[in-house]
Protein backbone atom coordinates (compact mmCIF):
# COMPACT_ATOMS: atom_id res chain seq x y z
CA UNK A 1 0.00 0.00 0.00
CA UNK A 2 2.84 2.25 0.67
CA UNK A 3 4.63 1.76 -2.67
CA UNK A 4 1.16 2.35 -4.29
CA UNK A 5 1.39 5.45 -2.45
CA UNK A 6 4.73 6.86 -3.65
CA UNK A 7 4.45 5.43 -6.85
CA UNK A 8 0.99 7.93 -7.08
CA UNK A 9 2.73 10.52 -5.73
CA UNK A 10 5.74 10.18 -8.14
CA UNK A 11 3.13 9.87 -11.26
CA UNK A 12 1.30 12.94 -9.76
CA UNK A 13 4.61 15.03 -9.50
CA UNK A 14 5.98 14.15 -12.58
CA UNK A 15 3.30 15.00 -14.47
CA UNK A 16 2.55 18.37 -12.69
CA UNK A 17 6.18 19.26 -14.30
CA UNK A 18 5.86 18.32 -17.39
CA UNK A 19 2.12 20.60 -17.00
CA UNK A 20 3.97 23.52 -15.72
CA UNK A 21 6.65 22.63 -18.66
CA UNK A 22 4.56 22.49 -21.54
CA UNK A 23 2.52 25.55 -20.26
CA UNK A 24 5.47 27.68 -20.35
CA UNK A 25 6.63 26.67 -23.80
CA UNK A 26 3.30 27.06 -25.25
CA UNK A 27 2.67 30.50 -23.33
CA UNK A 28 3.88 33.77 -24.90
CA UNK A 29 4.64 36.42 -22.54
CA UNK A 30 2.45 38.99 -24.41
CA UNK A 31 -0.21 37.24 -22.14
CA UNK A 32 1.76 39.18 -19.10
CA UNK A 33 -0.14 42.12 -20.71
CA UNK A 34 -3.57 41.48 -19.14
CA UNK A 35 -1.96 41.98 -15.27
CA UNK A 36 -0.10 44.60 -16.00
CA UNK A 37 -2.74 46.66 -16.94
CA UNK A 38 -4.40 45.87 -13.79
CA UNK A 39 -1.34 47.24 -11.85
CA UNK A 40 0.14 43.70 -11.13
CA UNK A 41 3.15 44.43 -13.33
CA UNK A 42 4.90 47.43 -14.00
CA UNK A 43 8.05 46.97 -15.77
CA UNK A 44 8.47 46.30 -19.84
CA UNK A 45 7.21 43.01 -20.61
CA UNK A 46 10.46 41.04 -22.70
CA UNK A 47 8.61 39.08 -24.96
CA UNK A 48 11.63 37.29 -26.71
CA UNK A 49 11.95 35.66 -22.97
CA UNK A 50 9.50 32.56 -21.77
CA UNK A 51 6.76 33.37 -19.42
CA UNK A 52 7.96 32.80 -16.59
CA UNK A 53 11.62 34.60 -17.19
CA UNK A 54 9.58 37.53 -18.43
CA UNK A 55 7.74 37.50 -15.00
CA UNK A 56 10.38 37.83 -12.70
CA UNK A 57 12.17 40.25 -14.99
CA UNK A 58 9.31 42.53 -14.85
CA UNK A 59 8.59 41.77 -11.19
CA UNK A 60 12.49 43.18 -10.48
CA UNK A 61 11.79 46.42 -12.30
CA UNK A 62 13.00 49.53 -10.07
CA UNK A 63 10.82 52.24 -10.07
CA UNK A 64 12.69 55.49 -8.76
CA UNK A 65 13.43 56.25 -5.19
CA UNK A 66 10.76 59.84 -5.63
CA UNK A 67 7.47 57.14 -5.58
CA UNK A 68 6.14 56.92 -2.67
CA UNK A 69 2.39 57.01 -1.13
CA UNK A 70 1.38 60.64 -2.14
CA UNK A 71 1.47 59.07 -5.62
CA UNK A 72 -1.13 56.18 -4.90
CA UNK A 73 -3.89 58.89 -5.82
CA UNK A 74 -4.35 57.56 -10.12
CA UNK A 75 -4.08 54.17 -8.50
CA UNK A 76 -6.76 54.69 -5.95
CA UNK A 77 -8.88 56.47 -8.94
CA UNK A 78 -8.04 53.44 -11.46
CA UNK A 79 -9.23 50.49 -9.01
CA UNK A 80 -12.42 52.81 -8.23
CA UNK A 81 -13.05 52.67 -11.72
CA UNK A 82 -12.73 49.30 -11.94
CA UNK A 83 -15.20 48.55 -8.91
CA UNK A 84 -17.21 50.84 -10.82
CA UNK A 85 -16.97 48.06 -13.73
CA UNK A 86 -17.54 44.92 -11.88
CA UNK A 87 -20.69 46.45 -9.98
CA UNK A 88 -22.01 48.25 -12.79
CA UNK A 89 -21.99 44.48 -14.66
CA UNK A 90 -23.77 42.79 -12.00
CA UNK A 91 -26.52 45.71 -11.40
CA UNK A 92 -26.89 45.63 -15.14
CA UNK A 93 -27.71 42.06 -14.77
CA UNK A 94 -30.93 43.37 -13.12
CA UNK A 95 -31.66 46.76 -14.53
CA UNK A 96 -34.28 47.00 -17.17
CA UNK A 97 -33.33 50.71 -18.88
CA UNK A 98 -37.17 51.75 -19.31
CA UNK A 99 -39.71 54.90 -17.82
CA UNK A 100 -42.50 51.76 -16.69
CA UNK A 101 -39.23 49.11 -15.33
CA UNK A 102 -36.59 51.04 -14.40
CA UNK A 103 -38.03 51.84 -10.94
CA UNK A 104 -38.96 48.96 -10.28
CA UNK A 105 -35.59 46.90 -11.00
CA UNK A 106 -34.10 49.19 -8.49
CA UNK A 107 -36.16 48.24 -6.08
CA UNK A 108 -35.71 44.34 -6.91
CA UNK A 109 -31.91 44.89 -6.40
CA UNK A 110 -32.25 46.23 -3.12
CA UNK A 111 -34.77 44.40 -1.71
CA UNK A 112 -34.52 41.08 -4.18
CA UNK A 113 -31.29 40.42 -5.00
CA UNK A 114 -28.80 38.74 -2.55
CA UNK A 115 -26.47 41.46 -1.70
CA UNK A 116 -28.07 43.76 -4.31
CA UNK A 117 -28.42 46.62 -2.01
CA UNK A 118 -24.38 46.21 -0.90
CA UNK A 119 -23.30 46.33 -4.96
CA UNK A 120 -25.55 49.23 -5.60
CA UNK A 121 -24.32 51.14 -2.71
CA UNK A 122 -21.05 50.42 -3.81
CA UNK A 123 -21.42 51.88 -7.38
CA UNK A 124 -22.83 54.89 -6.37
CA UNK A 125 -20.23 55.50 -3.34
CA UNK A 126 -17.26 54.79 -5.92
CA UNK A 127 -18.88 57.39 -8.28
CA UNK A 128 -18.91 59.79 -5.75
CA UNK A 129 -15.12 59.23 -4.35
CA UNK A 130 -13.31 58.61 -8.28
CA UNK A 131 -14.44 62.24 -8.91
CA UNK A 132 -12.81 63.36 -5.56
CA UNK A 133 -9.36 61.15 -6.06
CA UNK A 134 -9.39 62.03 -9.63
CA UNK A 135 -9.54 65.48 -8.56
CA UNK A 136 -6.77 65.51 -5.97
CA UNK A 137 -5.02 63.41 -8.28
CA UNK A 138 -4.90 66.25 -10.67
CA UNK A 139 -3.92 68.74 -7.99
CA UNK A 140 -0.57 67.16 -7.21
CA UNK A 141 -0.24 67.09 -10.73
CA UNK A 142 -0.67 70.40 -11.31
CA UNK A 143 1.11 72.10 -8.49
CA UNK A 144 3.85 69.77 -8.53
CA UNK A 145 3.99 71.17 -12.32
CA UNK A 146 4.13 67.62 -13.77
CA UNK A 147 2.40 68.65 -16.88
CA UNK A 148 5.34 70.11 -18.40
CA UNK A 149 7.08 69.02 -21.27
CA UNK A 150 7.40 66.10 -21.95
CA UNK A 151 4.28 64.86 -20.05
CA UNK A 152 2.06 67.66 -22.10
CA UNK A 153 -0.09 64.65 -23.24
CA UNK A 154 -0.12 61.87 -20.45
CA UNK A 155 -2.01 65.60 -18.44
CA UNK A 156 -4.00 66.41 -21.46
CA UNK A 157 -5.67 62.29 -21.19
CA UNK A 158 -5.65 62.67 -17.70
CA UNK A 159 -7.98 65.75 -17.99
CA UNK A 160 -10.12 63.84 -20.70
CA UNK A 161 -10.11 60.67 -18.43
CA UNK A 162 -11.98 63.22 -16.06
CA UNK A 163 -14.56 64.56 -18.40
CA UNK A 164 -15.01 60.82 -19.53
CA UNK A 165 -15.40 59.96 -15.20
CA UNK A 166 -17.78 63.17 -15.08
CA UNK A 167 -20.03 61.53 -18.00
CA UNK A 168 -20.19 58.23 -16.20
CA UNK A 169 -22.17 60.04 -13.46
CA UNK A 170 -24.12 62.21 -15.26
CA UNK A 171 -25.82 59.40 -17.57
CA UNK A 172 -25.55 57.05 -14.44
CA UNK A 173 -27.53 59.58 -12.45
CA UNK A 174 -30.70 59.48 -14.17
CA UNK A 175 -31.11 55.60 -14.20
CA UNK A 176 -33.08 55.01 -10.92
CA UNK A 177 -35.81 57.13 -12.02
CA UNK A 178 -37.08 58.30 -9.10
CA UNK A 179 -38.01 62.28 -7.86
CA UNK A 180 -35.08 63.15 -7.18
CA UNK A 181 -32.67 62.58 -10.19
CA UNK A 182 -35.17 63.29 -12.95
CA UNK A 183 -36.47 66.97 -11.67
CA UNK A 184 -32.52 66.74 -11.02
CA UNK A 185 -31.64 66.10 -14.59
CA UNK A 186 -34.88 68.22 -15.78
CA UNK A 187 -32.70 71.39 -14.06
CA UNK A 188 -29.68 70.61 -15.48
CA UNK A 189 -30.66 70.01 -18.78
CA UNK A 190 -32.84 73.45 -18.98
CA UNK A 191 -29.89 75.47 -17.50
CA UNK A 192 -27.70 73.73 -20.36
CA UNK A 193 -30.91 74.36 -22.88
CA UNK A 194 -30.98 78.27 -22.52
CA UNK A 195 -27.14 78.46 -23.87
CA UNK A 196 -27.00 79.82 -27.36
CA UNK A 197 -25.63 77.74 -30.26
CA UNK A 198 -24.72 74.57 -28.85
CA UNK A 199 -26.46 74.46 -26.20
CA UNK A 200 -30.19 73.23 -27.73
CA UNK A 201 -28.55 70.89 -29.90
CA UNK A 202 -26.70 69.46 -26.94
CA UNK A 203 -30.15 68.87 -25.11
CA UNK A 204 -31.86 67.33 -28.30
CA UNK A 205 -29.06 64.63 -28.77
CA UNK A 206 -29.58 63.92 -25.20
CA UNK A 207 -32.94 63.84 -24.54
CA UNK A 208 -34.51 62.36 -27.58
CA UNK A 209 -38.04 64.26 -27.01
CA UNK A 210 -39.98 67.05 -25.88
CA UNK A 211 -38.42 66.84 -22.69
CA UNK A 212 -37.03 63.51 -20.28
CA UNK A 213 -39.06 60.83 -21.03
CA UNK A 214 -38.21 57.23 -21.59
CA UNK A 215 -36.36 57.65 -25.09
CA UNK A 216 -33.95 60.10 -22.53
CA UNK A 217 -33.28 56.89 -20.01
CA UNK A 218 -32.45 55.03 -23.42
CA UNK A 219 -29.93 57.02 -24.44
CA UNK A 220 -28.39 57.79 -20.95
CA UNK A 221 -28.04 54.32 -20.29
CA UNK A 222 -26.48 53.39 -23.81
CA UNK A 223 -24.00 55.75 -23.03
CA UNK A 224 -23.47 54.94 -19.76
CA UNK A 225 -22.78 50.70 -20.17
CA UNK A 226 -21.75 51.13 -24.18
CA UNK A 227 -20.36 53.94 -25.40
CA UNK A 228 -18.35 55.52 -22.12
CA UNK A 229 -16.68 52.34 -21.29
CA UNK A 230 -15.30 52.04 -24.53
CA UNK A 231 -13.97 55.43 -24.23
CA UNK A 232 -12.41 54.96 -20.76
CA UNK A 233 -10.42 52.37 -21.27
CA UNK A 234 -8.65 53.30 -24.63
CA UNK A 235 -7.89 56.36 -22.21
CA UNK A 236 -6.75 54.49 -19.96
CA UNK A 237 -4.27 52.56 -22.06
CA UNK A 238 -3.16 55.61 -23.85
CA UNK A 239 -2.19 57.30 -20.41
CA UNK A 240 -0.77 54.04 -18.75
CA UNK A 241 1.34 53.75 -21.80
CA UNK A 242 2.54 57.04 -21.87
CA UNK A 243 3.28 57.17 -18.20
CA UNK A 244 5.31 53.89 -18.80
CA UNK A 245 7.45 55.27 -21.22
CA UNK A 246 8.08 59.16 -19.80
CA UNK A 247 8.08 57.80 -16.17
CA UNK A 248 6.78 59.27 -13.07
CA UNK A 249 8.30 62.87 -12.84
CA UNK A 250 10.91 63.81 -10.30
CA UNK A 251 10.48 66.19 -7.29
CA UNK A 252 10.47 69.44 -7.83
CA UNK A 253 14.20 70.81 -8.81
CA UNK A 254 15.85 67.84 -10.28
CA UNK A 255 16.17 66.40 -13.57
CA UNK A 256 15.30 62.93 -12.75
CA UNK A 257 15.80 60.69 -9.44
CA UNK A 258 19.06 61.02 -7.58
CA UNK A 259 18.89 57.47 -6.06
CA UNK A 260 17.96 53.82 -7.05
CA UNK A 261 14.41 53.30 -6.08
CA UNK A 262 13.15 49.95 -4.88
CA UNK A 263 11.88 46.60 -7.06
CA UNK A 264 8.31 46.77 -8.05
CA UNK A 265 7.74 43.41 -6.31
CA UNK A 266 7.25 43.29 -2.94
CA UNK A 267 7.75 47.28 -2.30
CA UNK A 268 5.45 48.89 -4.50
CA UNK A 269 3.10 46.26 -5.05
CA UNK A 270 2.45 45.86 -1.50
CA UNK A 271 2.18 49.25 -1.06
CA UNK A 272 -0.43 49.35 -3.64
CA UNK A 273 -2.16 45.58 -1.99
CA UNK A 274 -2.27 48.11 1.22
CA UNK A 275 -3.99 51.36 -0.32
CA UNK A 276 -6.43 48.87 -2.43
CA UNK A 277 -7.60 47.22 0.77
CA UNK A 278 -8.03 50.49 2.24
CA UNK A 279 -9.97 51.94 -0.45
CA UNK A 280 -12.25 49.30 -0.78
CA UNK A 281 -12.86 49.37 3.03
CA UNK A 282 -13.82 52.77 3.43
CA UNK A 283 -16.11 51.85 -0.13
CA UNK A 284 -17.57 49.04 1.63
CA UNK A 285 -18.06 50.93 5.06
CA UNK A 286 -20.07 53.97 3.37
CA UNK A 287 -22.46 52.03 1.44
CA UNK A 288 -23.11 49.86 4.61
CA UNK A 289 -23.99 53.02 6.56
CA UNK A 290 -24.83 55.13 4.32
CA UNK A 291 -26.88 53.89 1.64
CA UNK A 292 -28.15 55.97 -1.03
CA UNK A 293 -31.90 56.47 -0.42
CA UNK A 294 -35.11 56.18 -3.22
CA UNK A 295 -37.50 59.24 -3.68
CA UNK A 296 -40.90 58.34 -5.06
CA UNK A 297 -41.06 57.28 -8.77
CA UNK A 298 -40.16 59.77 -11.48
CA UNK A 299 -43.46 62.12 -11.97
CA UNK A 300 -42.86 64.39 -15.01
CA UNK A 301 -46.07 66.51 -14.34
CA UNK A 302 -45.34 66.85 -10.18
CA UNK A 303 -42.17 68.36 -9.16
CA UNK A 304 -41.09 67.50 -5.67
CA UNK A 305 -40.94 69.44 -2.48
CA UNK A 306 -36.95 68.99 -2.46
CA UNK A 307 -34.30 67.83 -4.26
CA UNK A 308 -31.65 65.55 -2.16
CA UNK A 309 -27.95 64.55 -4.47
CA UNK A 310 -26.59 61.82 -4.02
CA UNK A 311 -23.63 62.88 -6.26
CA UNK A 312 -20.73 65.50 -5.46
CA UNK A 313 -20.85 66.72 -9.03
CA UNK A 314 -24.72 67.44 -8.87
CA UNK A 315 -23.93 69.27 -5.10
CA UNK A 316 -21.42 71.72 -7.44
CA UNK A 317 -23.51 72.01 -10.63
CA UNK A 318 -27.09 72.98 -8.20
CA UNK A 319 -24.52 75.67 -6.39
CA UNK A 320 -23.79 77.14 -9.34
CA UNK A 321 -26.83 77.66 -10.98
CA UNK A 322 -28.74 78.17 -7.82
CA UNK A 323 -26.43 81.30 -6.99
CA UNK A 324 -24.80 81.98 -10.18
CA UNK A 325 -27.18 81.04 -12.38
CA UNK A 326 -26.48 79.41 -16.21
CA UNK A 327 -23.47 81.66 -16.88
CA UNK A 328 -21.94 80.61 -13.89
CA UNK A 329 -22.42 77.38 -14.88
CA UNK A 330 -20.60 77.57 -18.14
CA UNK A 331 -17.69 80.23 -16.46
CA UNK A 332 -16.78 77.29 -14.08
CA UNK A 333 -16.77 74.31 -17.09
CA UNK A 334 -14.94 76.55 -19.09
CA UNK A 335 -12.41 77.02 -16.40
CA UNK A 336 -12.01 73.27 -16.12
CA UNK A 337 -11.45 73.12 -19.18
CA UNK A 338 -8.76 75.45 -19.84
CA UNK A 339 -6.74 73.60 -17.55
CA UNK A 340 -6.22 71.69 -20.64
CA UNK A 341 -4.05 74.46 -22.17
CA UNK A 342 -2.03 74.87 -19.42
CA UNK A 343 0.91 73.25 -20.83
CA UNK A 344 1.04 75.53 -23.95
CA UNK A 345 1.06 78.62 -22.19
CA UNK A 346 3.91 77.26 -19.53
CA UNK A 347 6.97 76.33 -21.56
CA UNK A 348 9.26 76.66 -18.93
CA UNK A 349 11.67 73.79 -18.31
CA UNK A 350 12.02 74.91 -14.95
CA UNK A 351 9.20 72.88 -12.73
CA UNK A 352 9.21 75.50 -9.70
CA UNK A 353 8.22 77.91 -12.47
CA UNK A 354 4.28 78.07 -12.65
CA UNK A 355 2.85 81.23 -13.18
CA UNK A 356 -0.09 80.38 -13.30
CA UNK A 357 -0.62 78.79 -10.28
CA UNK A 358 -3.49 80.85 -9.49
CA UNK A 359 -5.60 79.02 -12.38
CA UNK A 360 -5.38 76.14 -10.57
CA UNK A 361 -6.05 77.82 -6.55
CA UNK A 362 -9.29 79.31 -8.37
CA UNK A 363 -10.33 75.51 -10.15
CA UNK A 364 -9.73 73.14 -7.16
CA UNK A 365 -10.23 75.47 -4.16
CA UNK A 366 -13.73 76.77 -5.81
CA UNK A 367 -14.80 73.37 -6.69
CA UNK A 368 -14.32 72.23 -2.72
CA UNK A 369 -16.31 75.30 -1.66
CA UNK A 370 -19.23 74.63 -4.40
CA UNK A 371 -19.42 71.21 -3.35
CA UNK A 372 -19.79 72.20 0.50
CA UNK A 373 -22.43 74.87 -0.36
CA UNK A 374 -24.06 72.82 -2.50
CA UNK A 375 -24.33 70.11 -0.50
CA UNK A 376 -26.29 72.09 2.09
CA UNK A 377 -29.22 72.77 -0.89
CA UNK A 378 -32.06 70.73 -0.23
CA UNK A 379 -35.44 72.87 -1.73
CA UNK A 380 -36.36 72.20 -5.48
CA UNK A 381 -35.68 75.89 -5.97
CA UNK A 382 -37.54 78.65 -8.69
CA UNK A 383 -36.16 76.52 -12.34
CA UNK A 384 -37.14 72.75 -10.96
CA UNK A 385 -40.90 74.10 -9.88
CA UNK A 386 -41.58 76.46 -12.85
CA UNK A 387 -40.26 73.38 -15.43
CA UNK A 388 -42.74 71.21 -17.02
CA UNK A 389 -41.68 68.61 -19.81
CA UNK A 390 -42.67 71.29 -22.60
CA UNK A 391 -40.20 73.87 -21.20
CA UNK A 392 -37.07 72.13 -22.61
CA UNK A 393 -38.24 71.43 -25.69
CA UNK A 394 -38.34 75.25 -26.96
CA UNK A 395 -34.94 76.21 -25.78
CA UNK A 396 -33.49 72.95 -27.67
CA UNK A 397 -35.17 74.15 -30.54
CA UNK A 398 -34.39 77.72 -30.06
CA UNK A 399 -30.55 77.26 -29.45
CA UNK A 400 -29.06 76.60 -32.94
CA UNK A 401 -30.51 79.68 -34.38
Amino acid sequence: MANLIDRTRDVLSRWRRRFRDDLKASTDASFLTAPRFFGLLYGPIDRSLPIDKALRKALAHRLPAHVGWRHALGGVAYLLFMVMVVTGVLLSLHYRPSSEEAYGSIQHIVTGVTFGWLVRDVHVWSATLIVIVVLAHMARVFFDGAYKPPRETSWLIGLMLLIVVLMFGATGYLLPWDQWAYWTVTEVLNTVAVLPLLGGLIVTALTGDAFVSGATLSRFFALHVIILPWIAFALLIFHFRMIRTQGVAPPRGTAKSETEGHPFFPHHLLRSFLVSVVVLAIVISLATLFPRPLAEPASPVEPPSELVSTWVVVDVSLALIRFFGPWGFVFFTLLGLSMAFIPLFDRHPERRHRPITALGVVFFVGFAILWLVGHQLRFAGPDVGASTPTEIAEPAQSGPE
